[in-house]
């Protein structure tokens, strides 16, 4: 803890910081209500906003109201409202996930302008990977068509155990990756400064910040797919623990003595309970005894993805298919009701295959969290899928970069 001072530049960065978070989560304010909202005297927020309007950062117009847009009758002249202004600076956003690479420029309320994915095999060399992200970056940008000057930076959201102090993925075990510095090679390449964290982190960051989160004091993000992890937000910092490990959720065991060994080297981790591989694995064994039911037909079609077919299959109310998801789908419930016991959070978001099948799974989670948790506690918690689908990556990317280079930034 530290109980140092603040000089004035870092009460102005505050101050700043203060009304940039107020315009993106409450506005358009007028500089009155931005005073109320912010604690501020009226003559820090007009010095303030005027150098956001000379930046072009925000901009300001007379209120309409009425019908026909007629601007409001009334004594004395009417507030003027000041707005953020979206495209009025950009960032990238990159998801490095196991095999697979998005990338995506994003305006100031994470919108995306334009992205572009690109696959990988598993076991490429960290720095050949690196490499196409930094082609990819650079194509990204010439397509968008957006002027480079605006891009304040590069968020990145990786796969495995990272440093967001230094950059460095530590180890990314399913990439075969350790200790490869993300941060310094990507500056290097694209001559922008660039953050790294951990892309389910930076997935929960980005629904707090700019998604279903907004205003949830502590919510948890679940992510499954060949892995299962979480990313924890609490009043709108991420949370990372005292080894930067916070989230492992998918080495919480959940069935010691009967379970698989997991890849970490324990038994019955929640990951080898409810990852797309174990559904996968369970769905060919279901196919093989059944090759004439509706998994196998999905199963056989061309181009289908297996973790697809069997929630076509299960929509159609095979029930083989269901009753396989719903098994794994109770295993999600309990690890999510042993997360309520410890953490109580406000909002537990799905994400990954849980949200693209959420349909089909929340429903058996849901009700084996509430029943599971201690007391009440699993009653009051929300759950739902991602706001943002399969873009959850590359807007919790760019929520990282927005965050470090403009919302929490001295301009």
């Amino acid at each position: 803890m530290s109980f140092a001072g603040s000089n004035a530049l870092h009460i102005k960065q505050h101050n700043l910081r203060a009304v940039l978070q107020n315009l993106l989560h409450k506005g358009p304010l007028s500089r009155v209500q931005l005073a109320r909202q912010t604690a501020l005297s009226n003559t820090t927020i007009t010095n303030l906003t005027g150098e956001l309007l000379e930046l072009e950062i925000i901009r300001e117009e007379e209120p309409l109201s009425g019908q026909n847009g007629h601007k409001p009758r009334g004594v004395g002249r009417p507030r003027r409202m000041l707005h953020l202004v979206p495209n009025a600076r950009y960032v990238v956003g990159i998801h490095i996930g196991i095999g697979i690479l998005r990338v995506a420029i994003t305006n100031l309320y994470a919108e995306v302008q334009h992205n572009k994915i690109d696959s990988f095999a598993v076991d490429d060399p960290a720095a050949a990977v690196l490499d196409l992200i930094a082609q990819l970056v650079e194509q990204t940008i010439a397509e968008a068509g957006v002027d480079r000057a605006l891009i304040m930076g590069v968020g990145v959201g990786a796969s495995g155990l990272v440093d967001p102090h230094t950059g460095v993925n530590v180890l990314a075990a399913r990439l075969g990756w350790q200790d490869v510095p993300i941060r310094a090679y990507l500056e290097a390449r694209l001559d922008l400064p660039v953050c790294v964290d951990n892309n389910v982190r930076a997935m929960a960051l980005g629904e707090a910040v700019f998604g279903a989160g907004q205003g949830v004091n502590l919510l948890a993000f679940i992510y499954g797919r060949v892995g299962v992890g979480a990313g924890i937000v609490l009043n709108g910092q991420v949370f990372r623990g005292a080894g930067a490990g916070a989230g492992e959720i998918g080495h919480m065991i959940i069935l010691p003595e009967a379970g698989e060994q997991c890849r970490c080297g324990q038994y019955g981790c929640l990951e080898t309970l409810v990852s797309e591989g174990v559904l996968v694995r369970e769905a060919q064994t279901v196919v093989a005894q059944q090759p004439h039911g509706r998994l196998a037909y999905h199963w056989q079609q061309p181009d289908a993805r297996p973790i697809e077919a069997i929630f076509a299959a299960a929509r159609e109310g095979d029930a083989a298919t269901l009753h396989l998801i719903e098994r794994r789908a109770h295993y999600l419930g309990i690890a999510l009701a042993n997360l309520v016991n410890v953490l109580n959070p406000e909002l537990i978001i799905l994400g990954g295959m849980f949200a693209q099948g959420s349909d089909l799974i929340l429903p058996t989670a849901e009700a084996t969290m509430r029943d599971a948790a201690f007391a009440d506690l699993g009653k009051k918690v929300s759950l739902r899928p991602t706001s943002f689908g399969w873009r959850a990556g590359i807007i919790g990317a760019s929520a990282v970069a927005l965050t470090q280079f403009f919302y929490e930034a001295a301009l």
